[in-house]
This record gives structure tokens, C-alpha cells and sequence, in this order.
């Protein structure tokens, strides 16, 4: 096919058809028919030769021109695209590196073969620009609710038309019962906008906890404005979930405006998630009076935090530990990722029979360590006193409190503790030499006896290996694997050692090394200090 007059104009009609069809801009279509041009016009007259097509935006007309580089001589590869200063001089009256000289050459005759592989750039292109088209359009819809209509299932993923698009909600993001044929209309949660290989891709999910939120802003006017808040949302998605709501004006119940007139408002969303149970639960501050309130309808009897380690203890009647576990576990499951706390359930027997454990191993200790009797070792423990150590250096006036003891029997109990803390710390310093400890180790000032030994038996000897140690391996930590939370036990942990104690030791044993300049951490900190300061003024 050559480019002659009587098909010029049907190339613009082509690219406003084509365009039209893709809603595509119409230029984006025409480049592509240039390229493709040119493309075929380097078959015919050689691939080496820098060969370009322009198509008149109002005639149509197509035209084919060489397009030859000047170079400098030592630069000069391909004779056909590119020529010499000296060369040049016959085209140009005084040629600069970078001019061009442009060559207008004959159409070409588009054969079977060459008219193919024009079409194919041609799709190619366009199919590109629809991408490009559909991402812009949707990745800023990332997290909002959208309606479309089923077109087909592959392989358990259903294909979603959304408009100007597909979207793909996969197997897993489906509600269990859930099934889809072709027509049906659908509401899902635009979780993701991803550029593939193949395309953008808009990720679906009926199942994700923020699809039930959005339900909950379209069905309560008062979320939508702001004056109630979603704090958090746990979902076991077409079974049961829980969501804390926070109202910022006291005249307003953010459960009562969440559940609606008779129901209405909440029955919305459970019609719309396949009859899965809501709980709406009043956000507080507190997370022990969040968590009693996430339980329900569970009763609470106590609750202790461990913030450090981010668990909590739950005690319970004996006659709710189910109601708190759930069917499942699923309660207190939700619970758990409500609050984003590790929940331990325990009874009040079982609670009271760990109390009364620690109670008996104390006595124990202090029966064994400071040869009292049963009576006076639990008089000691039953007023608060847990180690050797509190009883050696804790103030005078504090065991002068305890009933019957005198500043004669105060002394001598304090006097037997730190015997006793002074031999184990004399044989933690014999089992640490005894395990190759150094002194750069033992004579560093912030670890006691037993932290020596203990790293000992770590293989942690000298100051350089204790200077090499993260603040996690010394106090441990928790890893989130899998979704779940893993603890990561610390060599120093046992110690109640803290992630602030351990990263300030070991740098302190780096700044010893001189591994670190103390300047250069002083500097650093007031950058730091002055970040923070700039972002709190915005």
C-alpha cells in the first residue's frame, strides 16, 4: 500500500476512529502510525539509515525523510545516520557538531509483510497509551469503593468491568460464600493500582478491613462529615467483625449514630457483607478500657498491660472464658487486632494460682539466701519485696515499716543480701573468666556480674564483640513474621534490660573503641532534634 493522495485522509479518520474506540488522545494514535511508517520505511531503504515520518495533522499527508547527524571524526559509526564536518560542508555552509541535514525520500510501497508489522506498532502503541490511561485515571482511587459488573471468572479470580476498565478481584479477596456469574453487579474496595507488565492492574477486595469503613462513611452522614472517626477495624470477612468508633461531639453516641435508626443504618453494611456480624465498640484512649470494651460481651475482671513487650493479660470469671475466647478463638482474635496487642485469656483461678506460684518461689528465695523462716520470708514478699537486691539497698525507713522489725533486725537483713549479692557476683566473675571473658569486658561499666557471665556463655568475651552486638540481640524484641508477632529473645533480657539501655551501653562500648565520634552523634542528634521540631511547626 503506498501512501498516495487518495488515502491520505484515511489516516487521520483511522487514528479519530481508533482513538474514539481506546478513548484515547487521537496524537498518541497518530505518532504510532508514524513510527510504524518509519519503521517499515527502514526495511525498504536499510535499518541504518535514520529514516522519519511526519503526518500532516489536517492534510493527511505522510512525509518520509533522512535524517543524517553531524559527528565529530573519531565519533563517525554509521555512514548512513550519521557524516563528517568536512562532509557536511557540501550541504551546509558552516556545519557545527549536532546540526542535522534533513533528505525529503520517495513513499514507500507498503508490501504484504511491511503493512503487518506497521499494524502490529500501531496496536502495540495504542495498547500502551490505554494503559497509561487507565492508570492515571484510577491510582488515585486507591482506597475507595467503586461499582462495576461482572464479565467472566478465570481460574477462582473474578474480571470486573469498572467503567473505563477491568479490575480483578482475586480468590482470596472474596467473601467465602460469595459467588459471581456474568452480568451480576458488584461493590468492592479499590485496594491497589499497580503497573504490570501486562498492563495496570486495579486489585479488588471485598474482604479488606477498610471496605467495611468506606461502607460505614456512604451509611453514617456524620462519619462522612468527620464528627465520628473509625479508629480501627478487625474483620474475620462474612463472619463476625468488630469496629471502634471515637465521636468528637459530645452530644452525638458514635455507636448509636453507627447502628442507626432501629438498626438501619448498621444493617446496611451487614446486607452488603453477606450477614457478617458488627460489633461497634466506643474507642477509648486507654487501651485497657478499649480492650475491656473490645471483649464483649465478655466480662473483664482485670487487665495488665506489658507495654514494652505489647502483649496484655485478660483476666476473666471462670464462667467467661469462653464468651472471651470465641467460637474459634475469633473474639478475642479480633480483639487482638483491634487493639494491635498480643491477648493472653486467663481465668481468675488461673491467675490466682501464678500468684500464688511467685509468691512460694520468692519465699523460697529469700528463706534460702537470707536463712529466715517461712513466716518472715513471706512477710517480705507479701509487703512488695521481690529480689535480693531491693532488700540490700533499698532505704532503711522502708523495712522499719514492716511490722516487728527494728533497726537491729533491718540492718542485719541487709547485711546477709549483699553477702550474698557479693559471692554470687564473685563466683559470675570466676564462670565468666573460666569461660575467656576479658577484662576490656568485665572491668566495662554499666554490665554486672551476672550480664558478664551471661554473655560469656554467649560467646560475647571482649569489648569488641559486645561493641559488634544490635540493642535487639542484648534486650530482645519482637518480629513481625507472616502478620504474626515473634519474640526474640535477648542474651541480657532476663536482666530487664530495655532496647534505650542496650543501644546506649553499646554505643557507649563503640565510642571506647573509638569506632564513633561522639561529635559526630552530638551533630547528628541535633539534626535530628530540629527535623522533628520543623515537622511539629508544619
Amino acid at each position: 500500500m503506498a501512501i498516495t493522495s487518495a488515502n491520505q485522509l484515511e489516516l487521520l479518520q483511522t487514528a479519530e476512529a481508533v482513538a474514539r474506540e481506546k478513548m484515547i488522545d487521537p496524537e498518541l494514535v497518530i505518532e504510532a502510525m508514524e513510527e510504524s511508517l518509519a519503521r517499515a520505511a527502514k526495511s525498504r531503504y536499510g535499518a541504518e539509515m535514520d529514516i522519519r515520518v511526519a503526518i500532516d495533522r489536517k492534510t493527511g499527508r505522510a512525509a518520509f525523510t533522512r535524517v543524517r547527524t553531524v559527528v565529530e571524526d573519531e565519533e563517525l559509526e554509521n555512514y548512513q545516520a550519521e557524516l563528517t564536518v568536512a562532509q557536511a560542508k557540501q550541504y551546509l555552509d558552516d556545519p557545527k557538531i549536532g546540526d542535522t541535514i534533513v533528505d525529503e525520500v520517495p513513499p514507500v510501497d507498503l508490501g504484504r509483510i511491511a503493512a503487518q508489522s506497521a499494524k502490529q506498532v500501531i496496536l502495540q502503541k495504542v495498547r500502551e497509551a490505554e494503559r497509561d490511561r487507565q492508570y492515571e485515571e484510577f491510582k488515585d482511587r486507591a482506597g475507595t469503593i467503586i461499582n462495576g459488573i461482572v464479565k467472566r471468572e478465570e481460574y477462582g479470580n473474578i474480571i470486573v468491568d469498572i467503567g473505563r476498565g477491568e479490575g480483578i478481584l482475586r480468590r482470596n479477596e472474596k467473601i467465602g460464600r460469595e459467588s459471581y456469574r456474568p452480568n451480576d453487579r458488584i461493590r468492592c474496595f479499590i485496594k491497589d493500582v499497580r503497573r504490570e507488565a501486562r498492563g495496570p492492574q486495579v486489585f479488588l477486595s471485598r474482604t479488606d478491613p477498610q471496605f467495611m469503613a468506606e461502607l460505614f462513611k456512604m451509611e453514617v452522614p456524620e462519619i462522612y462529615d468527620g464528627i465520628i472517626e473509625i479508629k480501627a477495624v478487625a474483620r474475620d470477612p462474612g463472619s463476625r467483625a468488630k469496629i471502634g468508633v471515637i465521636s468528637y461531639d459530645g452530644s452525638i453516641d458514635p455507636v448509636g449514630a453507627c447502628v442507626g435508626m432501629r438498626g438501619s443504618r448498621v444493617q446496611a453494611v451487614v446486607n452488603e457483607l453477606q450477614g457478617e456480624k458488627i460489633d461497634i465498640i466506643p474507642w477509648n484512649e486507654d487501651q485497657a478500657t478499649f480492650l475491656v470494651n473490645a471483649l464483649q460481651p465478655a466480662e473483664v475482671a482485670k487487665v495488665v498491660i506489658d507495654e514494652e513487650a505489647g502483649k496484655i493479660e485478660v483476666v476473666v470469671p471462670d464462667e467467661q472464658l469462653s464468651l472471651a475466647i470465641g467460637r474459634r478463638g475469633q473474639n478475642v482474635r479480633l480483639a487482638s487486632q483491634l487493639t494491635g496487642l498480643d491477648i493472653d485469656i486467663l481465668t481468675e483461678e488461673e491467675e490466682s494460682q501464678r500468684r500464688q506460684a511467685e509468691f512460694a518461689e520468692r519465699t523460697k528465695l529469700f528463706m534460702d539466701s537470707l536463712d529466715l523462716d517461712e513466716f518472715f520470708a513471706q512477710l517480705l514478699v507479701s509487703e512488695g519485696f521481690t529480689t535480693l537486691e531491693e532488700v540490700a539497698y533499698v532505704e532503711m525507713d522502708e523495712l522499719l515499716t514492716i511490722e516487728g522489725v527494728d533497726e537491729g533486725t533491718a540492718a542485719e537483713l541487709q547485711a546477709r543480701a549483699r553477702d550474698v549479692i557479693e559471692e554470687q557476683n564473685r563466683k559470675a566473675i570466676e564462670n565468666a573468666r573460666a569461660l575467656g571473658a576479658e577484662d576490656s569486658l568485665i572491668n566495662f561499666e554499666g554490665l554486672t556480674p551476672q550480664m558478664i557471665e551471661a554473655l560469656a556463655n554467649d560467646d560475647v568475651k571482649t569489648i569488641e564483640d559486645f561493641a559488634t552486638c544490635a540493642d535487639w540481640e542484648l534486650a530482645g524484641g519482637w518480629t513481625t513474621v507472616n502478620g504474626e508477632r515473634v519474640k526474640d529473645d535477648g542474651i541480657l533480657e532476663k536482666f530487664d534490660m530495655s532496647l534505650e539501655e542496650a543501644q546506649h551501653l553499646v554505643m557507649t562500648a563503640r565510642i571506647q573503641l573509638g569506632w564513633v565520634d561522639p561529635a559526630e552523634l552530638e551533630a547528628e542528634a541535633e539534626e535530628a532534634e530540629a527535623g522533628e521540631e520543623q515537622e511539629a511547626e508544619a
